[in-house]
């Protein structure tokens, strides 16, 4: 069976995780207000562990992120993530 026009669908839209996105999710997890984190510091400074680190990735790989712990663990300010989570140009 071949696919007529009428079954082609357009791409999903590349999900956002952008920095005012990463800083929500982590505030989230951290019981903060975004206010409240530094996207430069290290998030480990700031209570982030790993128990919700892997929530946050699990999250966002649900969602379309193509990430893992250990990328966001080596690199870990928000600012570092936000590019990690870039679409690739």
């Amino acid at each position: 069976m071949t696919a007529s026009p009428d079954d082609v669908r357009a791409p999903a839209p590349e999900p956002d995780f952008g920095l005012d996105r990463l800083l929500r999710d982590v505030a989230d997890v951290l019981c903060a207000e975004p206010e409240e984190i530094d996207p430069d510091e290290n998030l480990l400074d700031q209570g982030l562990d790993s128990i919700r680190l892997m929530s946050l990735v699990s999250r966002w790989r649900a969602e379309g992120a193509r990430t893992a712990f250990v990328d966001l663990a080596e690199r870990p300010t928000l600012r570092e993530w936000a590019e990690l989570l870039a679409p690739a140009a």
